[in-house]
């Protein structure tokens, strides 16, 4: 497919009210912090406001017409999750609050099977949350966290992955997309490697899920997270994804109302699925503009999408390569909407300020990637990501940007 053409992409930008702002006095922003969270079109901030203005009921429970209407649009929303990311059923599709909350249930519920000497197989670029939650289970159940290491184009290491791969392996955890090296991991081969085995997997889409046509029953993944932030719609809520044969041997991670089916004083047993794990009023609003958001994406199509954000990061990617004194982090053959670097000497918390001075928004530091960022031998670095509402031009002013930053250091 072809990626949007510079009139579609005014058209695009005309939707998106927050790239309309000027700031610091007159500067047009130019937003490069894709990564972090996505801005959101008119359409799903208007799902928002008619939900709260006409429908705010809560679901499931009410017999009037306010619940009966929000309970429609909820379950809608869900059956759009489904269809958009190709799940296998959508009694699978859990609402969480995000991708961190979707893995920590995993970990918290699958995990409890766990024994000591398991091992839980991630690698050098994940995420916190891909790391943090294994941990706590390994500390509770006396498993044991192994990484993959990195090629030095910032890749993952193919050859390491057969050797860590073994039948103490009960799980393999892994981003499809770095957040903070733009590499885009090729997990359809390393879902196949570890189902030859008997191996587990999460899939971390939090990246991938923005910018790539996702089928996760073609994917072949046990688990699949994401969250809707990132693919314009809103904060706070995501999606954990599973066959319900999986979700249906795991025990609930959280007790409350509506992951109910009887109680008594001395026990209880559980509703069916999803709602076994969705205890709780859920985030029915954000839930609804999700939806919504999915609804816009699939007007655009994710194809159109792809090829977009991927001509924006090879032309971001090249450009900043070339640039004197910017070095990149990683070189990888397929890179999603990251492309990070650093600036000669410059601390990146000094760079992306100055850059924010000429407009632009970009992000700093360890993008919650520690033990990569001590793998790469930098404390912090600079990142520009892209969705499909950039353009070339961005680039341009990024470039801009980071000269007059170098100046600013007395840097020629």
């Amino acid at each position: 497919m072809t990626a949007f053409s510079p009139e579609e992409i005014q058209k695009i930008r005309s939707e998106f009210p927050t790239l309309q702002r000027k700031v610091h006095g007159d500067r047009d922003l130019v937003y490069l912090d894709n990564a972090a969270t996505s801005q959101k079109p008119v359409s799903v901030l208007n799902a928002l406001d008619h939900y709260y203005r006409h429908s705010n009921a809560n679901v499931h429970r009410g017999m009037h017409a306010l619940a009966e209407e929000a309970t429609a649009d909820y379950e809608n929303a869900r059956l759009k999750v489904a269809s958009f990311l190709g799940a296998p059923d959508p009694k699978g599709v859990i609402f969480t609050s995000g991708t961190t909350e979707a893995i920590n249930l995993v970990a918290q519920s699958w995990g409890q099977g766990l024994q000591p000497g398991d091992e839980i197989l991630i690698s050098i670029m994940e995420h916190h949350s891909n790391i943090i939650p294994w941990q706590l289970l390994a500390q509770r159940t006396g498993a044991v966290v192994k990484a993959i290491p990195l090629t030095p184009s910032g890749e993952l290491d193919l050859d390491a992955v057969d050797l860590l791969l073994t039948t103490k392996t009960k799980l393999l955890s892994l981003t499809h997309i770095s957040n903070a090296l733009g590499t885009v991991n090729p997990v359809t081969v390393l879902i196949q490697k570890a189902k030859a085995l008997g191996i587990t997997v999460l899939i971390d889409g939090a990246q991938s899920s923005p910018h790539l046509p996702i089928n996760i029953s073609e994917l072949g993944c046990d688990f699949f997270a994401c969250s809707a932030h990132k693919m314009c719609g809103p904060t706070g809520m995501g999606a954990l994804i599973a066959s319900t044969d999986m979700l249906n041997s795991m025990p609930p991670w959280q007790g409350g109302g509506e992951m109910i089916d009887q109680v008594t004083i001395e026990a209880s047993t559980y509703a069916d699925l999803p709602y076994k794990f969705e205890a709780g009023t859920p985030n029915i609003a954000d839930a609804i503009a999700w939806g919504s958001a999915i609804d816009y994406l699939n007007t655009l199509g994710m194809d159109r999408i792809e090829a977009s954000v991927e001509a924006l990061v090879i032309d971001a990617a090249t450009r900043l390569d070339q640039e004197p004194g910017v070095t990149l982090t990683a070189h990888p053959q397929k890179r999603g909407g990251a492309v990070s670097f650093w600036i000669d000497d410059i601390h990146p918390h000094d760079v992306a300020q100055l850059v924010d001075q000429s407009g632009v928004a970009i992000r700093a530091g360890h993008v919650c990637c520690q033990p990569l960022m001590k793998h790469l031998g930098h404390p912090a670095i600079n990142r520009a990501s892209y969705h499909f509402y950039n353009t070339t031009d961005e680039t341009t002013r990024l470039l801009e940007a980071i000269r007059t930053t170098r100046k600013i250091f007395g840097i020629s």
